[in-house]
């Protein structure tokens, strides 16, 4: 099992950016997908984008290609999401997410993930 932190949400103005990190601790051994999930008020929760821990390949949603970048410092068990070009629409709760085991697909499909943080809030006005 894996803990996750969450960290670097805020308010932002449409154009802006934001870095979000998540902090891991507990058995970081396994080299797992680690991804970043989003929910809005009263939406479903949805994936973001994901990196393999051990490999590096990422995967990320159409809704933020090109803008957000998911990235990892294996030293401090971290991995980070660069959001640029902000939206209103990317307005909602971001969640950091831990497969259980060794990552072998790079995956946004919820059910691949059991560890997941707290949140971090993202809100940005237009």
């Amino acid at each position: 099992q894996v803990q996750l932190v969450e960290s670097g949400g805020g308010s932002v103005q449409a154009g802006g950016s934001l870095r979000l990190s998540c902090a891991a601790s507990g058995d970081t051994s396994s080299r797992r997908c680690l991804g970043w999930f989003r929910q809005a008020p009263g939406k479903g929760r949805e994936g973001v984008a994901a990196i393999a821990t051990g490999g590096g390949s990422t995967y990320y949603a159409d809704s933020v290609k090109g803008r957000f970048t998911i990235s990892q410092d294996n030293a401090k068990n971290s991995v980070y999401l660069q959001m640029n070009s902000l939206s209103p629409e990317d307005t909602a709760m971001y969640y950091c997410a831990a497969s259980p085991g060794y990552c072998y697909r790079v995956t946004l499909e919820l059910f691949a993930y059991n560890d997941w943080g707290q949140g971090t809030q993202v809100t940005v006005s237009s």
